[in-house]
């Protein structure tokens, strides 16, 4: 992931993320990005076991009139 960076730009990179958002707030930010991932994989599971449900029920439908 992070291989083509060195010590020094990660270095930087996470000062730059202190100065901007302070310590206090990288735990809220990294809380906030957590639910935020948690209810797209959930939203991303509900879409696919609806998609499940729709073949399962075009197969019966289809296995019916044959």
């Amino acid at each position: 992931m992070f291989g083509n960076l060195g010590f020094w730009e990660i270095f930087a990179i996470v000062l730059a993320i202190l100065l901007l958002f302070g310590a206090k707030k990288i735990p809220e930010l990294a809380q906030g990005i957590g639910k935020g991932m948690k209810e797209f994989k959930k939203a991303v599971k509900d879409v696919q076991e609806d998609i499940e449900i729709t073949d399962s029920d075009d197969k019966k439908d289809s296995d019916k009139k044959a």
